[in-house]
């Protein structure tokens, strides 16, 4: 492979430019020829990633179109030095996460508290807990608090009595802002 000193000018440059494609590789800028794909068909991956890419921009779309939640990425872009766009697409790709249930505080009563661990790469909009009989007969189900605001601690006190000496399960839901959920199950006897 020849090495050339280039211009710092092209140093700069991303991106495709006509058929050559100019990158960076281990810190240094690599000009390449654009690879032709004719008569190469995808993946069936490639074409879940490339479908998956399509949502997420549409998902940035409907941010930028929307002044509300475009205010509150704009402010987190500020804050993390990043491009609005690059972070709603960001936001997209990362589902949240519920890391933990904690069930040890209830015990089938009306008034006893389930406390869940919820995050996301951005926010964590809502985080849900439905509680069921072993064979599948809702008890009940509502939205949790997060306490305090910003913790990342979400709180459930229970509405309605389970039958006693039926174990329960308890499953915690987090949803994002753009509508990914994640769900943990914890089974109390």
């Amino acid at each position: 492979m020849a090495k050339v000193k280039t211009n710092p000018i092209i140093e700069q440059v991303r991106g495709k430019v006509g058929d050559l494609v100019f990158k960076e590789v281990l810190g240094e800028t690599v000009i390449a020829r654009r690879p032709d794909m004719t008569g190469v068909a995808p993946t069936e991956a490639q074409t879940a990633v490339r479908e998956k890419f399509r949502q997420a921009a549409l998902y940035g779309k409907l941010v930028m179109a929307d002044p509300a939640t475009k205010t509150i990425y704009e402010e987190a872009a500020k804050a993390k030095g990043q491009p609005v766009f690059s972070l709603t697409v960001a936001d997209f790709f990362n589902a949240p996460s519920v890391d933990e249930v904690d069930v040890s505080a209830y015990a089938g009563r009306v008034g006893d508290v389930i406390t869940a661990r919820a995050h996301d790469d951005f926010d964590v909009t809502a985080v849900k807990v439905a509680i069921t009989q072993a064979d599948g007969t809702a008890v009940e189900e509502g939205a949790a608090t997060q306490t305090p605001p910003g913790s990342g601690r979400w709180l459930y006190t229970a509405t309605a009595a389970a039958p006693t000496g039926t174990a329960v399960r308890i499953t915690v839901t987090a949803t994002d802002r753009p509508g990914h959920a994640a769900t943990k199950t914890e089974t109390k006897s």
